[in-house]
């Protein structure tokens, strides 16, 4: 009789036979609750001298990947990826770009966190005690990423950011079932728009997540459509990524602090958003709120994870005064894929049911 071992190999073989459009292989990971599908091989090459041109050349050329990977029946309405690119910063151990259920993002600060030690214990960069720094091009710029490491294992993540800065305070726009309401709109690494979630009627903690998304979502929509963004390296970074609801809280406090982050088609993150994080943190330093080097606890306001975050260096973007600003978290395994595609199935490219 086979062993369990033996019926397991023979089962691979098959799947090895199957005449596919693609085979691709993932690392799959979690930061905060919030998915990560790292893609390891399969993926076709792409071609661009710059990661914003790869951008471009995967949107154009491949997006059907995209939707194969992150929709179901391989993923699901809210599944995040990460696509491993060849750098084109001499200082990047690696380069990426960012998939989710719309496209492709400029900066993920989740995924960067999950990344670190992905690309320590996979061999992109050798691990030194009892901290690693590991340097990652992501399409907003270069993300520098300090990885523990200790008794052989990586563990928590600390990365620098790009410069973030406050792109606009106190912006009046129309939100249809709202009226009119005041936005901020933060950069950090993508642009988001912040309010209080109490100015819509809710709550980011106990108020259902449907009813989070859809106000969130009407927020994004009205931003769109009336106020222009721009951004001092590259128009491809000018675009509104989401809405972030917050508890009010914005005044420093020992107490974690709570948001919710709506971002790309009404995607619900799980984490407290990385990149959002470093954006707020921005935010509250242009307000006054904050201090160098003052760190404060954000949490989701849904799963209650949380990570930590702190303004450590005044900078400049172009010309807006800005900051560096440092998120920390920790990632987690939750397994490995082999996905493929057959090429009589009718949904091989993916559905999402709304």
């Amino acid at each position: 009789m086979a062993s369990t071992d033996e019926k397991t190999h023979t089962k691979q073989s098959k799947l090895d036979d199957i005449d596919g459009e693609f085979k691709i292989s993932t690392v799959e990971m979690h930061t905060g609750g919030e998915p990560l599908r790292i893609v390891t091989s399969g993926y076709p090459k792409l071609e661009g001298e710059t990661i914003l041109l790869k951008r471009r050349y995967a949107k154009a050329k491949f997006d059907h990947f995209r939707t194969a990977l992150m929709f179901e029946p391989r993923g699901h309405y809210d599944m995040y990826g990460a696509l491993l690119v060849e750098p084109d910063l001499p200082e990047a151990d690696l380069a990426v770009l960012f998939m989710h259920n719309e496209g492709y993002s400029t900066m993920c600060g989740h995924a960067v966190i999950a990344l670190g030690r992905f690309a320590i214990d996979h061999g992109f960069v050798k691990a030194m005690t009892p901290e690693t720094t590991v340097n990652i091009q992501c399409p907003c710029g270069l993300v520098r990423a300090h990885v523990g490491y200790q008794n052989g294992k990586t563990g928590s993540v600390r990365f620098h950011s790009v410069p973030s800065f406050a792109f606009a305070t106190d912006i009046e726009v129309t939100v249809p079932g709202h009226g009119k309401v005041l936005v901020d709109i933060s950069y950090g690494g993508a642009f988001y728009a912040f309010l209080s979630a109490n100015v819509l009627g809710l709550d980011v903690t106990s108020s259902k997540a449907e009813e989070l998304k859809s106000a969130a979502t009407a927020v994004t929509n009205a931003v769109k459509e009336q106020v222009k963004l721009t951004h001092p390296d590259d128009d491809d970074l000018a675009f509104l990524y989401g809405t972030i609801l917050t508890d009010g809280n914005e005044v420093y406090s020992t107490e974690a602090t709570a948001n919710v982050c709506i971002f790309a088609d009404a995607q619900v993150d799980r984490s407290p958003t990385g990149s959002g994080v470093t954006a707020r943190i921005a935010l509250q330093h242009h307000k006054r709120h904050i201090q160098l080097n003052q760190t404060r606890v954000f949490k989701n306001g849904k799963t209650g994870s949380k990570f930590t975050g702190k303004a450590v260096s005044r900078t400049k973007c172009g010309n807006f005064d800005g900051v560096i600003v440092e998120v920390s978290g920790h990632g987690y395994y939750t397994g490995t894929a082999t996905f493929t595609m057959e090429e009589d199935d009718i949904l091989k490219h993916g559905f999402l049911i709304k």
